[in-house]
């Protein structure tokens, strides 16, 4: 059972980290581009730089911490799939195929059907 704790009203000081945290990325992505005319190294840096800082704004924020926590429940959760085995795998993808060539066989088909009724029983037009 997993426990759910309540949610609160995030503070101020909360909601000013993370507003930090987006000035800091589009400062990052602002430099890179003002840059242009320096190396690509120089420009990855004040991207990279600006990204870093971003993450630890993020990071220290109680928003940044409930998505921390949410993907360490989600890794968890991941690990309880039964994933299908290489073999189980080809077998659905060779039933979902089949069944799509079918489909299109059929669709065609009524499609021609459709097309012979309206267009040459009913409104007499000849191809």
């Amino acid at each position: 059972m997993s426990n759910h704790p309540v949610q609160t009203v995030s503070t101020s000081n909360d909601k000013f980290k993370v507003i930090l945290a987006i000035v800091a990325v589009v400062a990052g992505v602002a430099a890179f581009y003002i840059l242009a005319n320096q190396s690509t190294l120089v420009r990855a840096s004040a991207l990279v730089a600006g990204l870093i800082v971003a993450v630890g704004l993020a990071w220290t924020s109680e928003s940044g911490q409930g998505f921390i926590n949410f993907a360490r429940e989600s890794v968890r959760e991941t690990k309880k799939v039964v994933w299908p085995t290489r073999k189980e795998a080809m077998q659905i993808t060779a039933v979902v195929f089949g069944f799509v060539l079918l489909m299109s066989i059929f669709l065609w088909g009524t499609d021609k059907i459709l097309e012979f009724v309206l267009l040459e029983l009913v409104l007499g037009w000849k191809k």
